[in-house]
């Protein structure tokens, strides 16, 4: 964690800092000058139609996505030129769970525990609060998506990110499992933690700070949720 206290001081206004950010993909302008800041703790919503560029903001605030043109930092560290600092901070989500389906759960958590240098001493404790403790050594091959959404908040909730990127994280989630992402944004807000999510779908009253609507690549505008 050195590295990261060696950015404290230029990070603890803004987390997350894009200017002027463009992305193309041959001729084609998936975003175009994007400025965005995102404080410690506040969450942002992102909201658009498909095609707007809000999967593009995420990953390349993740390092998946280099700019084309502009600069920005995440934490301090430079977007292009200190990518695997960013990437020991920050966690992308998606509806895409990245499980092995061969693995039971805890397995899948016990993997990914090894493989990010996580203590995987709450494994249990993870799978319990978003209740699957009582499935924890079925393979995820016969979990719904709800449940395999719920292994992928599990995770997070291990790694505990400085900076939490979800992408559509409610699509296809049941009940329990859209409370467990509402949870788990409520709980890194409260810890200083930024968030930034993509989604299409009504999120609980008072859970963003902010809201970014984006358009053709643009954002367009910004408001209150």
């Amino acid at each position: 964690m050195h590295d990261l206290h060696e950015k404290h001081a230029r990070s603890a206004v803004t987390a997350v800092e894009l200017n002027a950010v463009t992305r193309l993909f041959g001729a084609n302008p998936a975003l175009v000058r994007a400025d965005v800041r995102v404080a410690p703790g506040e969450v942002v919503v992102l909201r658009g139609p498909n095609g707007a560029g809000k999967t593009t903001v995420l990953r390349i605030m993740a390092t998946a996505l280099s700019p084309t043109y502009g600069h920005g930092s995440v934490l301090g560290f430079d977007l292009v030129r200190e990518r695997d600092a960013i990437r020991r901070h920050t966690d992308l989500m998606s509806h895409r769970t990245r499980l092995y389906e061969d693995l039971s759960a805890a397995e899948n958590l016990r993997f990914w525990c090894r493989l990010l240098g996580v203590d995987g001493a709450d494994i249990q404790a993870a799978l319990d609060r978003v209740g699957l403790l009582e499935v924890a050594g079925e393979r995820v091959r016969g979990f719904s998506q709800g449940m395999r959404q719920r292994v992928a908040v599990a995770r997070t909730l291990l790694r505990r990110p400085q900076i939490l990127l979800l992408d559509e994280p409610y699509t296809g989630l049941d009940a329990e499992a859209h409370h467990a992402v509402d949870d788990l944004i409520r709980e890194a807000s409260r810890d200083g933690r930024a968030v930034v999510v993509a989604t299409h779908h009504t999120m609980q009253r008072g859970l963003a700070d902010r809201v970014l609507f984006m358009d053709g690549g643009r954002i367009v505008r910004e408001g209150e949720p």
